[in-house]
C-alpha cells in the first residue's frame, strides 16, 4: 500500500525537495503544503492523481484542521508527517524584536506542536506511522547571533525526544532530523536578520551576520541527499531518534560531546555534592 506523507513547507527547500523526490522515485501519496498553494502549481498538474496541494500557514489553526480534514477525505489516512515548515532569526538577543522572536516561535514550535496535536488522532488508530520533525545542528549546539533560533530548534528537540515516548505505544516512531549547512533559501528568503546594533561590531555575532550574507546557496549539504535519507529512514522498522544531516552536522556534535563530557568531569564532585548525603 501507497504511504500518504504530510509535509509543511513545500515551496521551496527541503519541503519541495522531498515532495519531488517521494513523487518520481516512490508510489507514494503526497500533501503538499505552503502558505501559497500556487507555488506547488507545477506538482499539481503533472502528479495530479496523488498529489493533495493544499494551503497552510502553521500558524493558523483554521488552516491546520481544514488541511488534516481534506487529506483524510481524499486518501483516508496520513502515514508521514513531515513538520518542516520553519525558518531563522539572526541576530543578537537584544538585537531581535519580541514581535520577531514571538513571530519565530509560533511557527517553528507551536506550528509544529499545533500540526502534530492535529494529525496524532488518526495515526494513533492506524498503529506504525512516522513523525519526521526538523530540527537543525542548531538544535544541539549553539552559535554567536543565533540564539533565538537556537531556542526554537533546541524546544523541537525536547518536545521530539519525550513525544517519542508518549507515542511509542501506538507504533509511532519519531525522528529529528538535524541539518548542517545545506544548500537551501534557509540563508535566503528563509532567514530573518534582525537590525544591528554598534555595541556588536567586530563582535562573533557580526562573523555570524557575515557568515549568512555571503553563503547562501554555498552550503556543503546536498538537498536532494538529505531527502532519499529521510524516505530510507520511513521504511525502516526502527529508525534513530535523531539523524544528523552531513560532516559539519556530525563534526560539530562530537565538539560538543567532547566538551560536555570534559566539563561534567571538571565539576563533577561540586555537581554530586547538592545532595542531601
Amino acid at each position: 500500500m501507497s504511504k500518504v506523507w504530510f509535509i509543511t513547507g513545500c515551496s521551496k527547500g527541503f519541503g519541495r525537495v522531498l515532495s519531488e523526490e517521494l513523487l518520481t522515485k516512490t508510489d507514494s501519496l503526497v500533501v503538499a503544503t505552503a502558505r501559497d498553494a500556487s507555488t506547488l502549481d507545477e506538482l499539481k498538474e503533472k502528479y495530479d492523481d496523488r498529489v493533495l496541494t493544499l494551503t497552510l500557514d502553521v500558524k493558523n489553526a483554521d488552516h491546520i484542521k481544514d488541511a488534516v480534514e481534506k487529506t483524510l477525505q481524499k486518501f483516508s489516512r496520513i502515514d508521514v508527517l513531515v513538520n518542516n515548515a520553519g525558518y531563522g532569526l539572526g541576530g543578537a538577543l537584544e538585537e531581535c524584536s519580541m514581535p520577531s522572536i514571538r513571530n519565530i516561535f509560533d511557527v517553528n514550535v507551536f506550528g509544529l506542536i499545533e500540526m502534530t496535536k492535529a494529525v496524532l488522532p488518526s495515526m494513533r488508530s492506524q498503529n506504525y506511522e512516522h513523525l519526521f520533525n526538523m530540527s537543525s545542528i542548531a538544535g544541539l549546539t549553539a552559535t554567536a547571533g543565533m540564539g533565538i533560533y537556537n531556542s526554537t530548534k533546541y524546544a523541537v528537540e525536547g518536545l521530539s525526544e519525550a513525544l517519542a515516548h508518549d507515542v511509542k505505544t501506538f507504533g509511532i516512531k519519531v525522528t529529528i532530523i538535524e541539518p548542517g549547512p545545506f544548500r537551501t533559501d534557509f540563508l535566503g528568503a528563509s532567514l530573518e536578520l534582525a537590525p544591528s546594533l554598534p555595541a556588536y561590531e567586530g563582535t562573533a555575532i557580526d562573523q555570524t551576520r557575515n557568515y549568512c550574507k555571503q553563503s547562501n546557496h554555498q552550503q556543503n549539504g546536498d538537498p536532494l541527499k538529505a531527502a532519499q535519507i529521510m524516505i530510507q529512514l520511513a521504511a525502516m522498522e526502527n529508525p534513530p531518534l535523531r539523524m544528523p544531516l552531513g560532516n559539519i552536522a556530525m563534526d560539530r556534535i562530537h565538539v560538543k560531546l567532547e566538551a560536555l563530557k570534559e566539563e561534567l568531569t571538571k565539576f563533577e564532585e561540586l555537581s554530586r555534592s547538592a545532595d542531601y548525603c
